[in-house]
């Protein structure tokens, strides 16, 4: 019983739907799908049939994309869109932030399988620049995320505030979580800390990839391996012992080398568990994942 993990699916794209359709059986193991699977239900669905069919256990956080609610289209905002997904991801038999975190028995130990969900507010951005001025901040380089048109915080007031009600709920979960005693499997699409936000093409992007306040997570709430997506820049970092993988796929564009090179969506998957042992000084440098 192996967990793998892959992020950032994105099957709006016809070449990314075509890759996800080169899945191979893996009868005994688990998958983690950690966000930006696509913009509708018919990508969810695509993806929610066809993991679940190869995998024993499948776990799905929210990604932005999925939040997203398209102009005209009618369909929910905001907590109604995302709870819309998790009803559908529960049809399947997923297991979402939403649902009781699961202890997985597998290769290398029982270990608690954390899905979780915290957004962003901003705070990823130089200490001169205030939180009122981030905005401009980042359309100075003509940055603006999809986000500040299509993502609705309703009912809340802003994505800051709906932010700060997932970090406080999601807190308290962890903690409960970590007084067993197991170590936990942490699965966020965002980022946990500023540090490991890497997008040099578009660095003022970092406002739209995480909280500052959840930086110690991994520490305080007995993480051995934290799983993230989002910044499709792949790629397996050490901190104090606890292993980072952003685990993207991303847009076709940017895994062509990776196809070039022979690989599909198999030698992508990135494993979680057991995983190699931690670094004896606990950190090391950075390990680009960009072919797998």
């Amino acid at each position: 019983m192996r967990l793998y993990a892959i992020g950032d699916l994105h099957l709006g794209h016809k070449q990314n739907r075509d890759a996800l359709s080169a899945l191979r059986p893996h009868p005994e193991d688990g998958l983690i799908l950690c966000g930006d699977v696509g913009e509708t239900s018919e990508h969810l669905s695509v993806a929610f049939e066809s993991t679940t069919s190869y995998f024993q256990q499948v776990f799905w956080v929210p990604g932005n994309h999925e939040l997203y609610t398209m102009p005209t289209s009618g369909q929910p905002r905001g907590i109604a869109k995302y709870q819309e997904c998790v009803q559908l991801a529960r049809s399947y038999g997923i297991k979402t932030p939403e649902d009781e975190y699961m202890t997985w028995d597998g290769e290398g130990g029982p270990h608690i399988i954390a899905p979780i969900f915290t957004l962003y507010d901003y705070s990823y951005r130089p200490s001169h620049v205030s939180k009122e001025n981030a905005l401009a901040w980042a359309e100075e380089e003509d940055i603006v995320a999809t986000d500040e048109a299509l993502l609705y915080p309703d009912p809340y007031p802003s994505r800051e505030a709906w932010c700060d009600q997932l970090i406080t709920k999601t807190e308290q979960r962890l903690q409960e979580a970590a007084a067993t005693g197991l170590p936990l499997i942490v699965i966020n699409h965002w980022p946990l800390r500023e540090d490991l936000v890497f997008i040099p093409r578009v660095p003022r992007f970092s406002l739209w990839c995480g909280t500052k306040r959840t930086e110690d997570w991994h520490t305080r709430f007995n993480a051995k391996v934290v799983v993230s997506g989002h910044l499709h820049v792949p790629r397996t970092d050490w901190k104090d012992s606890v292993r980072f993988e952003e685990c993207s796929l991303g847009y076709p564009r940017q895994w062509a080398d990776a196809k070039e090179k022979g690989l599909d969506i198999n030698g992508l998957l990135r494993e979680i568990l057991p995983g190699p042992p931690p670094p004896e000084s606990g950190s090391t440098t950075t390990k680009w994942r960009r072919y797998g």
